[in-house]
């Protein structure tokens, strides 16, 4: 009786189809869901990689409006602009769709429409609504700024605090403005179908913790990401009924006679899209794709950022649970950001570099796929935020890609042309033996990939050359064949590590696909196909060849040239040219300074009691990255203060730091904890905080004038 195969069902986060991806998208959501499907596939998995462009939403309006032409046109311009990118970059997606198409108009209209006839899912809700009259529309949350009510951060959006990490309404924000024309919106009255998100709370939670859903264990929770967790469980708090409607009229409208002008929220529609992305999939192969969304041997894993996670870990399951019948997703490995030299990826001051600008710029470039590809590889931000910098990607190439796999490879290929004119030679038992000692850092690659931790699999990957290398030169076949042309030493030598290359070209096919082929070229193989790793664990475990003796590799080429070549400058001068233009944008940065405020009486200031202090404790507060607790010595008394410098200042840095605090500050709770005053800060134009504090020490409770 046949096995049947898992089957695993991958999607990375559809991007918004109204601009171009940069590398920070890539090492986000794409790149790791690529390695993780390839490795599958290289497991004899039955893998379905699904993504697609996110077609709809204010956004694309805007961005619309703003070039003067038809958000039609924008979503074909930026569609086709980054599917030709992901193709370039080696994705392996098995379809790239788009929520425009009509098969996703009908997938989400019926969702909706089986929802609504249970009759508790949604509620309609009349409110007022912020609209912007020049732009004669409603305003999405994130079109919304104004100061926070709760840490009185003035860059808060209308659905959540950047500063302080609290989920907000539009309505709650002081002095809001449109981000659009930058003026106060008014209020309008509208009616919205909002989802009970609220009536999952329960089941959320120990789906979430414990694994468990429906007396099941569907998940390991220890699988998941700590930071996933966490953000989750801070959610689940305080989970309220989620509008799913939007006064737009692009997008797709509501199939009910009442909601005339409404088309679905963004959030609703585009998770839906890797349905149809996966119906239309299966309509091309001629599978059925409930095998993969409904199956019991099927796993659902979602590739996302940050700042998709609440998304995909409790909006999208509480959808599923409520339609019946889909599985709930078995992980959600969400990336952190990744920054660009020190600085977060920004388009309107050119800060950053677009993906398929990398492949315009980089054309000349040798590999320069995967160059890209192992330098995001090694910098991911898996479990925190992390920096590319062009001289790290220098690095990681010229000392690692270059110094240690090519390296290897080019010797091994030179030797064996050199001693037995390309033909795998005849091996003796013991020199079989030798290839026994790469099992266990097979394992390791294998355990470190299956648990989503890429930066270190692919150390794992190094790890084998460098046992290559290490063999190698412990061997030194050249000096042995000088005194003894037929030792069975040097055979044995060149033997074992053709079979290392061969196992390399299998090993490199997740991370560094371009190369994985221009090896198996180099030995005159076929391209890695789907359940070759196990086959290649097989051969090893049972010590047969991975390359037999005899086989004829072809002629060596080199599979990197160095960037820091002192014969051949062309592809420092690449970098170089990227380097100049980061650095001509910092020469003609003006530090953005906020305006002064409105003009206040005196008897306005003298209201303000404003105390100098001393921090005794300090201690993060769990489930956020920004917010400290604070003990502050007054003099007269001490106070707990919340503060938002978590990002800027250790615990145990800030012990001691005597500082200005607004005493006289009404108390407001943050994450539970009572916040009993305000810690004075300044903040620069990257939005860095320091703190405002007397030069000399003043003693505690001195007021401030």
């Amino acid at each position: 009786m046949t096995k049947k195969r898992e089957k695993i069902l991958v999607t990375s986060a559809l991007p918004y189809a109204n601009g171009a991806l940069h590398l920070g998208h890539f090492a986000g959501a794409y790149l790791p869901g690529d390695i993780y499907s390839r490795y599958q596939r290289l497991l004899g998995k039955d893998v379905v990689y699904v993504c697609g462009s996110d077609e709809h939403g204010a956004s694309i309006t805007i961005r619309a409006k703003k070039e003067g032409i038809s958000p039609k046109e924008i979503i074909d311009k930026y569609h086709n602009l980054n599917k030709e990118s992901f193709q370039n970059i080696g994705m392996s997606f098995d379809i790239y769709h788009r929520t425009s198409e009509q098969l996703h108009h009908e997938t989400a209209k019926e969702f909706f429409l089986k929802l609504d006839k249970d009759g508790d899912q949604f509620e309609i809700i009349e409110s007022e609504q912020y609209y912007d009259k020049e732009f004669d529309q409603f305003l999405a949350d994130r079109y919304i700024k104004g100061t926070c009510p709760k840490c009185s951060y003035e860059e808060a959006y209308g659905d959540q605090c950047e500063n302080c990490g609290s989920d907000l309404s539009p309505l709650e924000l002081i002095n809001p403005l449109s981000t659009l024309s930058g003026k106060n919106p008014e209020l309008k009255k509208t009616k919205h179908w909002f989802f009970k998100l609220n009536n999952h709370a329960e089941w959320l939670k120990d789906w979430i913790e414990n694994g468990q859903f429906e007396n099941k264990k569907v998940h390991n929770p220890q699988n998941w990401k700590s930071h996933v967790k966490g953000q989750c469980l801070a959610w689940l708090d305080d989970l309220k009924p989620r509008a799913i409607t939007r006064d737009l009229s692009w997008g797709i409208p509501v199939p009910l006679d009442n909601a005339e002008g409404k088309v679905f929220y963004v959030w609703f529609d585009a998770p839906i899209g890797y349905i149809s992305a996966t119906k239309q999939w299966a309509i091309n192969n001629d599978k059925n794709w409930e095998d993969y969304w409904k199956g019991e041997d099927s796993k659902l894993i979602h590739f996302v950022g940050k700042d998709n996670i609440v998304f995909h870990c409790i909006i999208f399951p509480a959808m599923l649970k409520a339609y019946g019948e889909y599985n709930l997703p078995f992980n959600v490995p969400a990336n952190q950001f990744l920054n660009f030299e020190g600085r977060k990826f920004s388009k309107s001051k050119g800060w950053g570099i677009e993906l398929h600008q990398y492949l315009i710029d980089f054309k000349d470039f040798q590999n320069k796929e995967d160059a890209i590809r192992y330098a995001l590889i090694r910098n991911m931000p898996e479990n925190k935020d992390s920096d590319f910098k062009w001289d790290e990607f220098i690095d990681f190439h010229d000392n690692e890609l270059v110094a240690n796999l090519g390296n290897f490879i080019n010797r091994v290929l030179v030797l064996s042309h050199k001693y037995f004119d390309g033909v795998v030679p005849q091996v003796s038992v013991e020199g079989k033996v030798a290839l026994e000692k790469v099992l266990p850092i097979i394992s390791e690659y294998q355990t470190e990939i299956e648990g989503f931790n890429f930066r270190k699999a692919i150390i794992k990957f190094l790890e084998i050359s460098s046992f290559g290398n290490t063999y190698l030169q412990d061997c030194s076949p050249w000096v042995i064949y000088k005194s003894d042309p037929e030792s069975q030493q040097v055979k044995d030598c060149l033997y074992v590590c053709n079979q290392i290359v061969c196992l390399l070209s299998t090993l490199a096919e997740p991370f560094i696909p371009f190369s994985s082929k221009k090896i198996r070229k180099l030995l005159n193989l076929g391209e890695v196909k789907n359940g070759d790793l196990n086959i290649v664990l097989e051969q090893l475990k049972n010590q047969n060849s991975l390359l037999k003796s005899g086989h004829q590799i072809a002629k060596p080429e080199l599979l990197f040239a160095k960037i820091r070549d002192p014969k051949d400058d062309s592809r420092i001068k690449i970098i170089e040219q990227q380097k100049a233009k980061l650095a001509e944008i910092i020469a003609f940065e003006k530090p953005i300074q906020e305006p002064i405020k409105e003009t206040i009486t005196y008897e306005d200031f003298i209201k303000m009691d404003i105390r100098t202090g001393t921090i005794l404790k300090a201690e993060k507060i769990e489930k956020t990255d920004k917010l400290l607790k604070l003990i502050v010595d007054l003099g007269m008394e001490k106070r707990t203060v919340v503060s938002g410098i978590a990002k800027y200042y250790e615990p145990n840095k800030v012990i001691g730091q005597q500082v200005l605090v607004l005493a006289n500050l009404a108390p407001r709770k943050l994450r539970g904890i009572e916040s009993q005053g305000m810690i004075l800060m300044a903040e620069n134009e990257k939005g860095e905080l320091c703190f405002a504090s007397p030069i000399k020490n003043f003693g505690n409770g001195w007021v401030v004038k």
